[in-house]
């Protein structure tokens, strides 16, 4: 899988080699960290709790779109607005308060 992070002009690129095992914290870090560096304020928003949900709505979706996927952006999350993308990437954009646009979005290894 592979994580993107789009922000200020700029993009983040991160693999997810098992997204099972995911170290959650350590990607958290890393795109607070990208974030700030950009200059968008980071707090206010659950990173930590969005990518476990976006991992499991795509991961083992080789087969087609999981049902996983379209009921989690159904459902929403926070103050992230989702998107299922063609080809079974999951997407979250948020405005931090520093009225700044963050796009994070999830790639199936496939």
């Amino acid at each position: 899988m592979e994580l993107d992070v789009r922000t200020g002009g700029k993009s983040l690129s991160i693999p997810i080699e098992n997204p099972f095992q995911l170290d959650i914290e350590a990607t958290v870090q890393e795109i607070e960290s990208f974030l700030s560096s950009q200059g968008a304020a980071a707090n206010g928003l659950d990173i930590r709790g969005l990518l476990p949900k976006m991992v499991k709505g795509i991961a083992g979706c080789e087969g087609g779109c999981p049902a996983d996927a379209k009921s989690f952006v159904n459902r929403g999350f926070r103050n992230f607005e989702l998107a299922y993308i063609e080809g079974g990437i999951l997407q979250a954009m948020v405005l931090t308060e520093n009225v700044m646009n963050v796009a994070i979005k999830m790639f199936p290894d496939f």
